[in-house]
Order: structure tokens, then sequence, then C-alpha cells
């Protein structure tokens, strides 16, 4: 792909290339996006492994910013060949787990709990979020430093969580409520 375009690449300059024969790439694939189909998930997967061991957003965010930046050749002709959807999949696939370890920590730290649906809606709003503003600067690296996109971020989710924990969440305990009412 730093060659062609994925649309330009043949299954013979991969077989050639990766020195197996036809029958084995059809084995496992049906056509060349098949391929780099599997090739994102398998990305995908080493990038929740890596959300394995990560519950601060900043870390994530920072993270997703530095795959980005080092595979920008590979995620442009990503875009180009699954679109938008395909990128907000990929990404937001990395963010959820991380977004809901994040607020079942502030229910605990506010001693609060969401309704079980309410608490996906919210991951799902915030890795929209995310996943939007993450592939608006992948495409556009101009609209706003690293460092700014990850601080809006942080500040957003800093004021927002809490403050939707505190209207929306129920009180788990007395020292909950007595907590919340001093705040």
């Amino acid at each position: 792909m730093k060659k062609k375009p994925l649309s330009k690449i043949t299954v013979s300059e991969i077989i050639s290339d990766c020195d197996v024969n036809r029958k084995t790439f059809y084995y496992h694939f049906q056509d060349i996006y098949d391929l780099f189909h599997w090739m994102l998930e398998e990305e995908a997967v080493e990038v929740v492994r890596h959300f394995d061991r990560v519950i601060d957003n900043a870390e994530a965010i920072a993270f997703v910013m530095d795959y980005i930046e080092q595979n920008d050749h590979m995620l442009n002709c990503a875009y180009d060949s699954v679109g938008l959807e395909g990128m907000k999949h990929f990404l937001a696939a990395d963010f959820y787990q991380v977004m809901t370890e994040n607020i079942t920590q502030q229910e605990r730290e506010l001693g609060v709990v969401l309704e079980e649906g309410f608490r996906q809606f919210l991951c799902r709003f915030y890795v929209e979020a995310i996943s939007g503003i993450l592939l608006e600067w992948m495409q556009d690296r101009t609209i706003r430093r690293r460092e700014e996109t990850i601080g809006y971020l942080l500040s957003i989710f800093q004021v927002s969580i809490p403050a939707i924990l505190r209207q929306f969440g129920t009180p788990v305990s007395g020292q909950a409520a007595e907590k919340e009412d001093s705040i």
C-alpha cells in the first residue's frame, strides 16, 4: 500500500511477495479486500491487547494517536477502502472497554451506579465522539495539535462524566448520598 492503492494490488503480487501459492491464499481469503479486513482486525486485536492494561483516557488516546501516526499510510488506505463507518468501527472496538472501565471507576469513586442501559449508551456516546474526533485528526492534522486534541477530550471527560454520574447515578449507600450532598 506504500507503493500503490489497495484497489491496484493483485493476488499475484501478494503471493509472490509472501512466497505462498495461490491455493493457500484463497484457502484463507476470498480476495484482497478480505485479506485487508483480516489485517485490520488483527491490528485491532493488538490495540485491544494494549488496552487490557490501560484504563487511563489520556494514555489510551495518546496510544491511538501514536498508532495513527506510525501507520498513517495503511490507515488512509483503510479509510479509502472501508470508509468512515468502517474506520469508526475499527477505533470504537478499542475505546469501548476503556470508557466502560473509566465510567465504572468513577461510579465507584462517587459511590453511585448507573442503570446498565444508560451506562452502555454513555459509553457508546463517548466512543463515537472520540472515534469521530480522531478520524477527523487523522484526515487533517492541521485542524489542531495532538496535545490540544488530547487536552480537549480529557477536559470534556473530566467535567461531563462526573456531572452525569451525579445527576443520573443511584447512590449505592448512605455514605455516597452524604458525599454527594457535600459536593
